[in-house]
């Protein structure tokens, strides 16, 4: 066989991890392989078989979550105080720019059309008045 060789379970010892987590992560991956029992593997945890059932799922899942794709790149870091203000204020000034613009729209057409806007209301003709005869 040309390459390195294979590395199984005993590559655990080269993670960060407690000696406990070492060797509940070392004996699952080994009951996967099939280099050990599942009674085995409980007696040497001193597990029921239905707790190391239930770290198996967990070590699984675990990894299954890791080995989703991600974006690429750096995470974006969280914004300081200082950032989030300067943005949040940023956008108060663009909402002002755009409420000034429609004000300035607004004194321009009541300058160009003000009998639109403002209506010349026209004198009701004067009625005459009849005296009433005593």
């Amino acid at each position: 066989m040309r390459g390195r060789k294979p590395s199984g379970p005993e590559y655990v010892d080269q993670l960060a991890g407690s000696p406990l987590a070492k060797e509940r992560l070392r004996v699952i991956l080994e009951v996967l392989t099939g280099m050990c029992r599942v009674q085995e593997a409980c007696a040497r945890l001193e597990l029921s078989e239905q707790r190391l059932h239930q770290l198996r799922v967990q070590a699984l899942t675990a990894a299954l979550d890791r080995l989703e794709p991600r974006p690429g790149g750096r995470p974006a870091r969280p914004a300081t105080p200082l950032e989030a203000a300067f943005a949040e204020a940023r956008g108060r000034i663009q909402d002002l720019e755009v409420e000034l613009r429609a004000a300035q729209v607004q004194a321009e057409l009541a300058a160009a059309l003000p009998q639109v806007l403002h209506p010349v209301e026209e004198p009701e003709a004067k009625k005459g008045r009849r005296r009433l005869a005593r």
